[in-house]
């Protein structure tokens, strides 16, 4: 007996401790949370009105921080907008801004990944540009749209599927729709599945839900597109099909879905709300955002961030909304049908 009672002690002592549960920290406020953003781009902030991917001047940044420097600029600026708040310097940011422009319209990147001068990086900076520009009242000092134009002559069908809404908010920022031409081009790259997706893929499939929505079109399989992203949600409340180098804005593409296609439905809300969390979890002390739970404040997460915690109701915009809300950012403020 007391060699049992012996060994049932020694197998309690190489057993871990297990302590009760904390109470889990109370949900970030949601002016505390706009706050640390707005402090985290002033601490951002560069002289001449551009902003650095994050506070250390030695980070590159991740994601669309890492493939243009004028990815961070332009999320300030649109998250700036977004709440109604004054830019650090918005004179300067505008003509750091109006700088990048050649004359042939397209804007280039000068750090970052992405060649300026391929189809992929022309498209790219000259869309967030216009973006950024429109936002802060400006127009560029060159009409941007032929960049557009030669790249739908030869090089769109070699662009990856994240960009195919590139084009309409490009036109629409400009002032125009896309051509009827070009319209045609772009829908015959997004074939989607039985499911609706595209490409298999939740970014490939935001951008054609989105694409549609600027155009003013249903979005094609709307329901089945629905239900295939609301069962693809992971038990956190995020989305990640592929590996984190592909789906870094994962959860804020799935949102727009869910917001644009499950209005006021209860699983949509329900889905938001999980989201939600999983987002809250990314926020750092510094006020920023990183991709994930863990990871570095990233001007970028940031706006994709924020974007979904706009989306799921838990951060109020400024009232009344901006001029043209749907063309400022990715869609974060793009109103829902009414019969959704």
């Amino acid at each position: 007996m007391k060699t049992l009672i012996t060994i049932i002690s020694l197998s309690l002592l190489a057993s871990p401790l297990v302590l009760p549960a904390a109470d889990p920290e109370p949900p970030a406020d949601p002016d505390e949370v706009k706050t640390g953003v707005k402090d985290f781009f002033a601490m951002c902030a560069k002289p001449d009105g551009s902003f650095r991917p994050g506070i250390d001047p030695k980070y590159e940044g991740m994601s669309d921080s890492a493939y243009s420097d004028l990815a961070p600029v332009t999320y300030a600026v649109v998250i700036h907008k977004t709440f109604g708040w004054k830019l650090p310097d918005e004179e300067k940011t505008r003509a750091f801004l109006l700088s990048r422009q050649q004359a042939d319209g397209s804007f280039v990147n000068v750090g970052g990944t992405v060649d300026p001068k391929s189809a992929a990086g022309r498209a790219y900076n000259t869309t967030m540009a216009i973006m950024a520009l429109r936002a802060l009242g400006t127009k560029p000092k060159h009409d941007p749209l032929p960049v557009f134009e030669v790249v739908l002559k030869a090089d769109y069908k070699e662009l990856p599927l994240y960009m195919t809404s590139f084009f309409p908010l490009a036109y629409l920022a400009s002032g125009k729709p896309i051509p009827a031409d070009a319209d045609k081009k772009i829908k015959a790259l997004m074939p989607l599945d039985n499911e609706g997706y595209l490409n298999d893929h939740v970014a490939a499939t935001f951008h054609a839900a989105h694409y549609y929505r600027l155009v003013g079109e249903e979005v094609p399989k709307a329901d089945a597109m629905l239900k295939r992203t609301l069962r693809d949600q992971k038990p956190d409340g995020s989305w990640l099909l592929n590996p984190p180098a592909r789906d870094r804005h994962a959860t804020f593409d799935a949102a727009f879905i869910i917001r644009q296609l499950g209005g006021d439905k209860p699983e949509a809300k329900k889905a938001l709300a999980k989201a939600t969390k999983w987002v809250l979890a990314c926020r750092n002390k510094d006020g920023g955002f990183g991709h994930f739970p863990g990871s570095t404040s990233d001007a970028d997460a940031c706006y994709f961030h924020i974007g979904t915690l706009v989306m799921s109701g838990y951060l109020k915009p400024v009232d009344p909304l901006p001029k043209d809300p749907h063309l400022l950012g990715w869609g974060h403020l793009f109103p829902v049908k009414k019969n959704q």
